[in-house]
């Protein structure tokens, strides 16, 4: 009886391990060609699997087809019109104005909603090391982009293209380093918050001729004519991300010290923020016919590939080169050596974002996918992704930082301009300073370049050059830019899991905003301070609860 009761408590144990996914004793053992019923055949594994990257497939798809479909129209006899081209990238405009128009909302309400639930004290760890490795990694960018620079050489030899169409941009009019930081300030406090959203800062010069009557000792009457450059300010189109980032966050710290009296307004910004990821997720789904006929749209606005690649096909490959070299060497080298996870994994997650960046040419209309990407598919907390992905969408330009030293070294080449080892060090530091302040739109690195060439005395009317490629080397420079606002979220989740135990860091994917309920210690304060409220009514209980929270 004894050996029979054990053969069925074995025999139920093998079933309930079975219910679970797990091999019982007797699939272990006689290696049985059924699977147990509960688990997932491989035709449903594979639907599955397509059926959970199904966002990214189509994005690649849209990307492939969008070559395709460029590369076809642009063998039609006579080609198309300006307003051909025009009328076939409205797919893709509209793609761009649904990201533009969800940026402003974004950013304000993530800002306020993540540092209103945030503690100070966490608040500054977290801002603190997220700038220390922006600040570093856009280094490491800088200093990539100048040896590649005097290694490849793409000064020697360049010729300026022949394009009808490709140089046309204005070139930026050149501006001192001193007035360019200045304005940087300027612009990290708004006059205005409503115009702050679609207006910024920049001084521009204006030349004044002064004339002065001189007489000397022995009466001879002469006049000087003297030209002095005066540095006049005014409102530029382009929104001043920078300010409202600053103020978001000043102002949802400002919420927090409120108490109670600031807990409608948390989770009003609360609401809109999640409101505004909804919008995102639909938007996301029109992602991959929108970057299709942007990409498609380019080609077929391109004069002559072949004649713009034998000019500056080695600037365009030293560009390139690098973003590779530091997006998919470096970057994941250090977020596998402080995590121990695998970078190209977390890759997989965003790519549908990296390939939004590619055909939108811009940090900011990338950042609402980028931020829906990280929250799902690679565990990101709402606090970390809504509070770090916005701040380096402003300050974090590797790509921009990599590009404008080659383009630095680029003109000093081409002019046989040598580059002793201060004027080095003044592009990288220049070059990492200037990119905090580059605006995330297409070709926002150009703007600043101007920044660099004076600072090392280069010409400014070289920028003409890179201009006439800059629609192919901006792109990579966006994805590299994203990337790093990605991989450094992700460390920063890691961070935070590891400081503050696991318990604490699965607590953040909620943002909490609803008051402190009888299973809550009094003494104990996260998410909204406002959970202070129902203190004094719970000190009953605080013994059993301390007990519970121990064990």
């Amino acid at each position: 009886m004894a050996a029979c009761r054990d053969r069925v408590r074995l025999q139920g144990a093998g079933e309930k391990g079975a219910s679970n996914g797990e091999i019982g004793p007797q699939d272990a053992g006689n290696g049985s060609l059924f699977p147990a019923p509960g688990s997932p055949s491989r035709a449903g594994r594979v639907r599955g699997c397509l059926r959970a990257n199904l966002l990214v497939l189509l994005t690649v798809a849209g990307v492939l087809a969008g070559v395709a479909v460029g590369l076809g129209v642009r063998q039609v006899p006579g080609g198309l019109s300006r307003g051909g081209i025009l009328a076939f990238s409205f797919p893709g405009e509209l793609l761009l104005r649904l990201l533009k128009m969800i940026i402003l909302p974004l950013v304000v309400c993530s800002l306020v909603s993540g540092a209103a639930s945030l503690d100070p004290a966490a608040l500054g760890r977290l801002g603190g090391w997220a700038m220390l490795f922006f600040l570093l990694t856009t280094l490491l960018a800088s200093g990539i982009g100048v040896s590649l620079a005097f290694i490849i050489r793409p000064g020697e030899g360049a010729a300026p293209p022949s394009l009808g169409g490709e140089g046309d941009g204005a070139v930026p009019e050149a501006k001192e380093v001193a007035d360019s930081f200045l304005d940087l300030i300027r612009n990290i406090f708004p006059s205005n918050l409503v115009s702050a959203a679609f207006r910024s800062y920049a001084t521009h010069y204006k030349v004044v001729v002064i004339r002065k009557n001189v007489t000397d000792e022995l009466g001879v009457f002469s006049e000087t004519v003297k030209e002095e450059k005066v540095p006049l300010g005014d409102e530029v189109e382009g929104m001043n991300i920078l300010g409202l980032v600053v103020f978001a966050i000043v102002f949802g710290i400002a919420l927090r010290k409120l108490g109670p009296e600031g807990e409608n307004l948390i989770k009003f910004f609360n609401s809109f923020n999640e409101a505004t990821m909804v919008l995102v997720s639909w938007i996301m789904w029109y992602a991959p016919l929108g970057i299709m006929f942007l990409v498609a749209g380019k080609i077929v606005e391109m004069e002559d590939v072949v004649v713009l690649f034998t000019s500056l096909g080695k600037y365009i490959c030293c560009c390139v080169l690098g973003h590779f070299i530091h997006g998919f060497i470096l970057l994941p080298v250090i977020y596998f050596i402080f995590t121990r996870k695998n970078p190209y994994r977390f890759l997989w997650g965003i790519f549908t974002a990296l390939a939004t960046a590619f055909g939108t040419s811009s940090s900011s209309a990338t950042l609402p996918l980028m931020m829906k990407c990280v929250e799902e598919n690679n565990g990101v907390s709402k606090h970390i992704s809504r509070f770090i992905l916005p701040i380096g969408a402003t300050v974090n330009m590797d790509g921009a930082a990599l590009f404008q030293c080659v383009a630095a070294v680029f003109i000093a080449q081409l002019n046989s301009v040598p580059l002793n080892f201060i004027q080095v060090i003044t592009i990288l530091v220049t070059a990492t300073a200037s990119s905090v302040g580059a605006a995330g739109i297409p070709a926002g690195g150009v703007l600043t370049l101007a920044i660099i060439l004076e600072a090392v005395g280069l010409p400014t009317n070289d920028i003409s050059l890179i201009l006439a490629v800059d629609w192919l080397v901006d792109r990579t420079c966006t994805v590299l830019n994203v990337e790093g606002d990605a991989f450094g979220a992700g460390l920063l989740q890691v961070y935070t899991e590891r400081t503050m135990g696991k318990a604490e860091a699965e607590e953040l994917m909620e943002i909490k905003t609803e008051a402190l309920g009888p299973s809550k210690v009094p003494g104990e304060e996260e998410g909204s301070p406002l959970i202070k409220r129902d203190g004094p009514v719970l000190l009953a209980a605080v013994g059993s609860c301390e007990k519970e929270s121990v064990m």
